[in-house]
């Protein structure tokens, strides 16, 4: 069973920065893909982010893309989301994710939120206008 625990969200003006991380426990870390997804209120779920259990293949929605960094840190059990020049339509709860089969065919497969097996609990950013 992995536990994730996200944190870094807040409150920031268009145009600034965050950086999200997710803290992973109880599992072999290295092993599992993980994922950032957002839900913003009234809306679904949707994909932002992946990486495979190594780094090396990441994915991002088109929304974020040149905008939104994944990486992950295998010795320290996190993964980390760092987003630049803000919108208010970014505001919303991040959730990280992690996949147990540890690679994604393609990008299709990786904004798949049915393929996770686990999810934090999520973090609140709000980006204001």
């Amino acid at each position: 069973q992995v536990q994730l625990v996200e944190s870094g969200g807040g409150l920031v003006q268009a145009g600034g920065s965050l950086r999200l991380s997710c803290a992973a426990s109880g599992g072999t870390f290295s092993i599992y893909a993980m994922g950032w997804f957002r839900q913003a209120p009234g809306k679904e779920r949707e994909f932002v982010a992946a990486t495979s259990w190594s780094g090396r293949t990441t994915y991002y929605a088109e929304s974020v893309k040149g905008r939104f960094t994944i990486s992950r840190d295998n010795t320290k059990n996190t993964v980390s989301l760092q987003m630049n020049s803000l919108k208010p339509e970014d505001t919303a709860v991040y959730y990280c994710a992690a996949d147990a089969r540890g690679y994604y065919s393609d990008s299709y497969y990786a904004s798949l939120g049915t393929r996770y097996d686990y999810w934090g609990q999520g973090t609140q950013v709000t980006v204001s206008s």
